[in-house]
């Protein structure tokens, strides 16, 4: 099957990697002429484990081919999707569409015979009703069918995601889109990943109440890990005797300093707007968001608190800058927070990260990124632990100990036990455990 990728962005060309893997003829289509040269040329824009293999064996294949030329690109596809971003609109903290309703106009002038055209983007209930009314308003005479398929991909897992999907939500609208995307979705009947076809607006809400009810969890537990801290208990051992509860699971139960990232900062500002619009609150969403903004900057005044109340003149190492391991995005993340708030109480700031150092220097002024963690905590007065990353969790303390101006180490994500710290003459602070 002939597929049109719009937008070759994190969701853009992950999709379309693997549909063409699946053995469909996919183009991914960008209006950045740079960064279609990139993928014509083998370097992928973002960092996700796997990925730049994936390209590169499908290109070669001749099932992945990139190009900025959306109307001949359309014009050859039986079914096109939309993957373009969707951010927060500034003002409002509505999701901004006009990328979506752009598309949509050029996929009208550019349609031939019938097509599907799915959102793949992330976007607010009734989004497809109006993608097809500007399709129909710009192209009468267009024959097409408009889906909702919204993508449920975890950073740095992502191929595995969409490969092996928990399930595969379709809004459709006709039968004939819903023959269409069974055949899309096809080599997937081998894993027996279910299909579940609802109506084009319950697939919309579909993303965003799973994404609501995640960033719930998270925020839960880092409610509870203050609660454990203040009356002596582990909060670690509270997820577990939660988690093995079959109605509550053990997933998205571990404390730290707060959800960031592309999906479920906009996505629950999104809904809660959304619910706003039709006068039917969402007031559990509400209280999610206003303690997920608070809390990252809370995180600071731990580091301020185990430094003895002042960071002033200070030097604080970072450890992981992205909002989680396995990433280079930095949208939204804790770490931005935690530093400004640091920065603002008199601290100087050596970060280092893994993958994000080149994404974050253009959103922080004043921090000195060094090439590991042992340069970050060279005369640090703490070593703040932000992000999980795999090669912070065997730090070799004895080392960091000798080059650092006080041993202090505040674990912000728990990857520590807290004994085994203290024994080698560490100050230790983790998230709800005393």
């Amino acid at each position: 099957m002939r597929i049109a990728m719009i937008g070759s962005g994190y969701v853009g060309l992950v999709s379309g990697a693997c549909l063409a893997d699946f053995g469909h003829d996919v183009v991914c289509i960008d209006n950045n002429p740079d960064k279609i040269a990139a993928l014509k040329d083998g370097r992928i824009p973002i960092f996700e484990p796997g990925l730049d293999t994936l390209v590169a064996s499908n290109v070669k294949a001749g099932r992945l081919t990139f190009t900025t030329d959306l109307k001949s690109a359309v014009a050859e596809s039986a079914v096109v999707f939309i993957a373009v971003g969707t951010p927060s609109r500034r003002g409002d903290g509505h999701a901004d569409l006009s990328y979506v309703h752009g598309v949509a106009q050029e996929i009208a002038r550019a349609v031939k015979g019938f097509t599907v055209v799915v959102t793949k983007s992330t976007v607010p209930v009734g989004t497809g009703d109006e993608v097809e009314r500007i399709i129909r308003e710009e192209n009468p005479q267009a024959d097409v069918s408009v889906c909702s398929n919204p993508e449920f991909l975890r950073e740095g897992a992502a191929i595995s995601d969409f490969k092996r999907p928990d399930r595969i939500v379709v809004g459709v609208a006709d039968d004939r889109a819903r023959e269409v995307m069974t055949e899309v979705y096809r080599p997937l009947y081998l894993n027996q990943s279910p299909i579940l076809f609802t109506e084009r607006r319950t697939s919309e809400l579909i993303k965003y109440a799973a994404n609501a009810f995640l960033a719930m969890k998270i925020t839960f537990i880092n409610e509870m890990a203050d609660l454990c801290e203040k009356v002596g208990a582990n909060v670690q051992d509270v997820a577990r005797g939660i988690g093995l509860d079959n109605r509550i699971g053990s997933k998205f139960l571990h404390a730290g300093p707060g959800y960031g990232g592309s999906c479920f900062p906009k996505d629950t500002l999104a809904l809660v707007k959304t619910a706003q619009d039709y006068d039917s609150p969402v007031r559990l969403i509400e209280a999610t968001v206003a303690i997920n903004d608070t809390r990252k900057r809370a995180m600071a005044r731990k580091v301020i608190q185990a430094c003895g109340g002042s960071v002033r003149g200070k030097t604080i190492a970072i450890l992981g800058l992205t909002f989680k391991p396995n990433t280079d995005d930095m949208r939204d993340s804790p770490a931005l927070s935690v530093i400004q708030a640091l920065q603002d109480a008199g601290a100087s700031i050596r970060a280092y990260d893994p993958e994000g150092t080149e994404q974050a220097k253009p959103l922080l002024s004043n921090v000195t990124f060094c090439n590991n963690a042992y340069e970050a905590a060279e005369g640090a007065s703490a070593v703040t632990i932000v992000t999980e990353w795999d090669q912070f969790r065997a730090l070799d303390l004895n080392r960091i100990k000798a080059i650092v101006e006080a041993p202090v180490l505040v674990d912000l994500r728990n990857i520590y036990k807290p004994d085994e710290v203290r024994r080698r003459g560490f100050t230790y602070v983790s998230i709800g455990r005393a």
